[in-house]
Parts: C-alpha cells; structure tokens; sequence
C-alpha cells in the first residue's frame, strides 16, 4: 500500500515510517520546507504541504491507499499562530476532507489518552474535538489514544535522562506519586502498521500503554537504574506555588511548562493495553526493558 502520512518528520513519525517500510508499504510525506525525515528511497516519497492549509492537499494525496495523521502540538503559541483549534481541528478537518475527495476510505488519527468532552485543559478538549470529526466522516477510521510515549529520540525521555545524569536533585511537580502507564514508541508505531490490515481495526478506539504501571518518582528511579545509577535523590515543588508560578511565565517560550501541562501530569496518565495488544496482536513491551532499550539508542 501507498500509505499518505502527516507529522512524519516528528518523534513518533519516524518509528512509524519505519514500521510501515518493514510491512511493504510506501511511505509518502506530507512535510514543510523545514522540516526533515529519513532519507529518501524507494520506499519514501515526499511531497510539500501544510495540513493547516487545505489547497493542494488532495493532489497530494492522489494515488495513495491510506490517510494516517500524526501532527499535534502538546503546547500552544497564539502569539505565532500555533493553537490547538488550528493543528488539532482545523487540520484534522482538512485531511479528512482532502481524503474523502480523494477516494481514500481507510483512515488512521492519532489523539490522546486523556481526549474528553469533559477534559478542562485545551489540549484533552480539543482533540476529543477532532476525534469527533473523524468519527462523523464517511472514512474506515481507527483512532489511537496513547499514554505516555517515551522511546530513545523522545523529548520528553532524554528530559529525564538529563535530569538523572546531571542534576544533583531532580526537581518533581508534585508529590510525583501520579500514576502512569508509558508506552514505547516502536509499539505505538508498530500497531498503526499493523491496523493498516486489520478488519477488526476498522471503527474501532485504542487505548495504547505499557504493560505496567508506576508513579512518577518510580519513573525517575527507573531511568536511573537504567543508566547505572542509585536512586536520585527528589525536590518536591508544590502545585500551591508551581500553579500560579506558571500562569505568570507560561506565555514565555523558554519556561517549561503550561498550568495544563502540570494539570494533565498530575491526574496521572493510565489505560487499559488489552483491547489494542489483543486486536493488533501486539505484545507490549516491559516498562524497565523498554526504558533500558531507550536509554541504550
């Protein structure tokens, strides 16, 4: 198959490239001029576009058997005109209709565990938003919600890993006992490929994590262990001081997170892993494994 993709220049895009080339697809990617991905070959095809800007994308989709969409934001800019409405909605609107002009019918989306229309934080909002818009279109779709997803190019993994190898203390929003159930990367990346062909897939919403759970501070012991480490030693902050800390800086590009972030953090990000490892027959990968194989490259 011909397989269409957005966000394949991002963290998950490349395992999904590479997931997809080990099935016997061809990729082709959607990207813009700055952005970058794997070589090309005569497995990879690009073509240039915006999936906020719907003109020409159902040229670029011409001749492709399949849509999947990846491109999210985890934290918005109004200011540069990066919003969740405009890269969660919009564009979500504009794939789906550039895919059903184009005669596409299969259709993968990438959301969020955590995607409600209860959620409070924009982020979990808007993408419920836009898995509504899949849900109502004329396409065999399959929606992806994953936890955590950690893997050894990830932003958020080398963060940790950062802050293990070379801080004294690491500082945790926090009590840090939130739960978690982080998923690898290449498990993420494995079950779109194997969704691809899945009958069962079709109309279907998966739930992807790991197969165990833990706190946030057993997060970071994890990562220590991993690199050959004792357990660090934590700084607790409060969210009494983080909360209004944030809504003061959070506007600021260098400041590292947005009250919705430590929002989302602290409710903790759990699932269920059974009804997608059962379906796409994928065996999840151990959570202190897969952080040793992340931290290995």
């Amino acid at each position: 198959m011909r397989i269409f993709i957005t966000g394949g220049s991002g963290f998950v895009g490349h395992h999904l490239i590479q997931a997809l080339i080990d099935h016997g697809h061809t990729v082709r990617c959607l990207i813009r001029h700055s952005s970058s991905i794997p070589a090309a070959s005569e497995h990879i095809e690009t073509t240039i576009g915006d999936v906020t800007h719907p003109e020409g994308l159902e040229q670029s989709m011409s001749g492709c058997d399949a849509v999947i969409h990846l491109v999210g934001i985890i934290r918005a800019f109004p200011h540069r005109g990066i919003t969740f409405d405009k890269l969660h909605i919009e564009a979500t609107r504009n794939i789906i209709t550039a895919a059903e002009k184009s005669g596409i019918r299969r259709y993968l989306h990438m959301s969020a565990n955590g995607a409600s229309p209860q959620a409070q934080e924009k982020y979990a909002s808007t993408k419920w938003q836009a898995e509504e818009l899949v849900r109502q279109s004329q396409l065999d779709w399959t929606i992806f919600r994953p936890s955590l997803i950690y893997g050894p190019d990830g932003e958020f993994t080398q963060l940790l890993y950062r802050q293990v190898r070379h801080l004294p203390i690491v500082p945790i929003i926090g009590d840090g006992h939130y739960q978690l159930t982080p998923v690898s990367v290449r498990d993420v990346a494995l079950g779109f490929a194997k969704a691809l062909s899945c009958e069962q897939a079709r109309k279907q919403i998966f739930h992807c994590c790991g197969p165990d759970t833990c706190s946030y501070n057993e997060l970071i012991d994890l990562v220590a262990e991993a690199i050959g480490k004792r357990a660090p030693a934590k700084l607790h902050h409060p969210l009494s001081i983080m909360y209004p800390l944030t809504r003061l800086l959070e506007g600021l590009s260098f400041f590292p997170v947005t009250c919705d972030q430590i929002s989302m953090l602290t409710q903790g990000n759990v699932c269920d892993c059974e009804h997608w490892a059962s379906t796409l027959q994928i065996t999840p990968t151990p959570l202190a494994e897969g952080i040793k194989k992340a931290l290995a490259g």
